[in-house]
Formats: C-alpha cells, structure tokens, sequence
C-alpha cells in the first residue's frame, strides 16, 4: 500500500523559509517521479513541483520558480521541498503525490497517493 506522509509546515512570517517532507513507503520510491501539489483555502488542488525518479530534472509552476526547490533522497525514500521568499498567497495544504511513470508527465500524475498533508501559513 502507498504510504506518503508529510511533514514541516508551519507559521511562517513573509519572507521566510520552510522544508518541507515526505516520507514514502509501500512501493519502490526510486523508480517514480514525484510532485508536491497544494491546496489553498477554498480553491482547488494547484501542481507545484516535480522531479523526475533518476535523473536531476525538475519543473516548477511558474508561481514558485526562483522560490522553491525540490529534491529527493531514494536512498531514505524521502522527497523534500524547500521554499524561501515565502508570500501570503503560498498559504496551502501541501501534499506529496506520486507519478505512474520516471518522469514528471502530468497525465500520470496519481493524486489519490497523496498522504495527509501538512498546512503552511504564511502571515505577518
């Protein structure tokens, strides 16, 4: 069964920086593309970011470029996200999703992996 679990949010003033984590299990890690999606109050899920399973390729939405970094360890099955330059609008529930496929292709993106999510406000 796929297991993704999120964690580091938090409260965060504008500007600052979070880490974001994503420890998966059930299924082997490193042969999947990952995402981290969010969902902001009262508007539908957003794609963020996504990574390919081998090689170093990442996409960003246009919203985060420059901001956000994704990364992954297959070794500790762990897929992260950091952001910096936080704004108010990056205020969302984010979740982590695993692909059906090595590279980041949003027809085989599986939101039905993704775990519980983790909220990250940003307010002064």
């Amino acid at each position: 069964e796929v297991q993704l679990v999120e964690s580091g949010g938090g409260l965060v003033q504008p500007g600052g920086s979070l880490r974001l984590s994503c420890r998966a299990s059930g299924f082997s890690f490193s042969t999947y593309a990952m995402a981290w999606v969010r969902q902001a109050p009262g508007k539908g899920l957003e794609w963020v970011s996504g990574i390919n399973s081998g090689d170093p390729s990442r996409k960003y939405a246009d919203s985060v470029k420059g901001r956000f970094t994704i990364s992954r360890d297959n070794a500790d099955k762990t897929l992260y996200l950091q952001m910096n330059s936080l704004k108010p609008e990056d205020t969302a529930v984010y979740y982590c999703a695993k692909y059906a496929s090595r590279i980041v292709n949003r027809l085989t993106l599986d939101l039905g992996s993704r775990g519980q999510g983790t909220q990250v406000t940003v307010s002064s």
